[in-house]
């Protein structure tokens, strides 16, 4: 009998991870040259926190986020309208056998990483953590 093919509550696989990376070093290389000949986005800094490919390896989801934070608007309309030729100058430098359609995105895990942060700030919290630990070291084994 064959296995069970279907993905659902599994993580990507060790090729996805292998080819998001190599798309992540190549589009963080690309764009901190300015290989990409538009005027605005060779002046911005733009970090790539992540790239993301589907099962099938046709699409690359890039998140991304300009250094600093600013210009978050703009920096997905430029990313979106040099998508041919970022595309196509990885497609190059991988020499994959096919290129996937690269698909952009605001990488909001520091915003999230700052809320937690305050969150675990709160004085609340601080107290709940704290009669936790306190719980944990007075219980005997």
């Amino acid at each position: 009998m064959a296995k069970n093919k279907s993905s659902e509550g599994r993580g990507p696989s060790q090729r996805q991870l292998r080819v998001g990376e190599l798309i992540r070093r190549a589009l963080s290389e690309i764009l901190s040259r300015g290989d990409v000949h538009d005027i605005e986005l060779s002046r911005m800094s733009i970090t790539v926190g992540e790239v993301r490919v589907s099962a099938d390896l046709k699409i690359a989801t890039c998140y991304i986020l300009p250094l600093g934070g600013e210009g978050k608007d703009g920096i997905l309309k430029l990313l979106a309208k040099n998508m041919y030729d970022i595309r196509r100058t990885i497609t190059k430098k991988l020499a994959l056998k096919h290129s996937p359609e690269l698909r952009f995105q605001l990488d909001d895990t520091y915003d999230q990483m700052d809320a937690t942060r305050k969150m675990l700030a709160q004085e609340h919290v601080a107290r709940d953590i704290a009669k936790v630990d306190v719980e944990e070291v007075d219980t005997p084994e």
